[in-house]
């Protein structure tokens, strides 16, 4: 599968602190070899983000995807990175 990036999540990605970037680094290479690997926690989501995937990138960071046909590919377009809270949060706005 092949991983594409939304600017506005590099953009937000570049201001995280270092060891989430070393995470993220590490679990994308994860993610490209086995999208299902059980260290992911690769799920569905539901609500606000119907449509979209979430993957483990530390304990309390997480990626978004949505899936996207490209020809005969399919590709993953990260859209949003966050903490659970940043994410799913009641305040969230």
């Amino acid at each position: 599968m092949t991983v594409r990036y939304d600017p506005a999540f590099l953009k937000k990605l570049k201001k995280l602190d270092v060891r989430v970037r070393k995470s993220f680094r590490e679990r994308i290479a994860l993610f490209a070899r086995d999208p299902q690997n059980p260290q992911l926690n690769n799920h569905s989501l539901t609500r606000e983000y119907v449509n979209f995937r979430s993957v483990d990138i530390t304990n309390d960071y997480r990626a978004l995807y949505a899936e996207k046909d490209e020809g005969d590919e399919i590709v993953a377009y990260f859209e949003e990175i966050g903490t659970h809270n940043e994410l799913y949060g009641k305040t969230r706005q």
